[in-house]
């Protein structure tokens, strides 16, 4: 490999083969500038995926063929649609900055496809479901988690990086300024996904009053476990003070929607509920999008497409009474 001394980044391709230019790409461009768990990501699709098929060919000889017979196989050994998609936005990626740095003169992967992924279904609770989901689970130790997702939108790795100093339990806000996310095995609490991720909430008061109740358990627990308790200033954790994990979470939320005798949908549908619910009651979609952290109001109201409808038939419903108001 050459090296540039005036950037300190590769400048000749001759004989430099896929998988060197992908160690070199982690290391100088994606490590510095992403956060762990997308790093891990790309690290992952690298290591295990794309280096064992072409990384022996050099740079100049990747060809479009080359990529898609990469990703036909990925798809022949099952790998989700999804996942080969992320694959080959991977590989994408790291050939773009091989193009920015004169490596080579065209990107391959530009010129191929990933595979179709059918969406997965949006399945927000009603109005019902919701106050008959909240019902089952009062009492329960972690009531309070699920509430704050389902009334505040939050993602998962959102409501489990939640930390005291970010509620105003007096004032009645919440601050999401981290995500919990497990990488390697070890919690880490890292940045929001996007800088609109950050964001502050005001909280409805009986939320308010369930984190209240939250505290005082959590303390009780703390006073039982003694030393073994894991310090900490997360606000859900395990009866010992550890991080919940997310995919603990998921499993005990599916339990929790079979007790209450609820269909069967995903954690991430409480943050789809909230969205739902606050448009059906007429809130400003610009609101929600504030409410959700999203970065466009495009993405909020492509996501939630569902409900315009409904919105139409309001506001249809709304001229109609203002005419006839002005009738009478």
């Amino acid at each position: 490999m050459v090296h540039s001394k005036d950037t300190g980044t590769l400048t000749d391709a001759r004989g430099l083969t896929i998988g060197a230019f992908l160690d070199q790409w982690l290391k100088e461009v994606v490590r510095p500038s992403v956060r762990p768990w997308t790093y891990k990501g790309y690290e992952v699709h690298a290591r295990l995926h794309i280096k064992p098929v072409l990384g022996y060919l050099t740079l100049e000889a990747l060809t479009p063929f080359h990529v898609q017979a990469l990703l036909n196989q990925k798809l022949a050994q099952g790998l989700s649609p999804k996942t080969v998609r992320y694959i080959r936005g991977t590989l994408r990626t790291a050939l773009k900055q091989a193009t920015r740095w004169g490596l080579i003169s065209r990107n391959p992967a530009d010129a191929v496809d990933g595979p179709k992924v059918e969406r997965f279904e949006i399945r927000p609770f009603t109005p019902d479901e919701a106050r008959q989901f909240l019902a089952s689970i009062r009492g329960d130790r972690l009531e309070a988690l699920y509430s704050v997702a389902l009334t505040m939108g939050l993602r998962q790795g959102e409501a489990l990086g939640l930390r005291w100093q970010d509620i105003d339990l007096d004032l009645g806000y919440i601050r999401v300024n981290k995500q919990l996310q497990r990488i390697d095995g070890k919690f880490l609490l890292v940045e929001p996904k996007t800088p609109r991720s950050r964001r502050a909430l005001a909280l409805p008061s009986s939320i308010t009053a369930g984190l209240n109740l939250h505290r005082q358990r959590q303390a009780a627990e703390r006073d039982n476990a003694t030393s073994q308790w894991e310090v900490s200033d997360l606000v859900f954790t395990t009866e010992r003070g550890r991080p919940l994990d997310g995919t603990v979470v998921s499993h005990d939320f599916h339990r929790k929607l079979t007790k209450a005798g609820l269909p069967q949908r995903r954690f991430h549908d409480l943050r789809h509920s909230c969205a739902t619910l606050l448009l059906v009651q007429g809130v400003s979609p610009r609101v929600v999008m504030d409410v959700l952290g999203h970065s466009q109001i495009a993405l909020t109201m492509n996501t939630y497409s569902h409900v315009l409808p409904e919105l139409g038939r309001q506001a249809a419903d709304r001229m109609e009474d203002l005419l006839a108001d002005h009738e009478r």
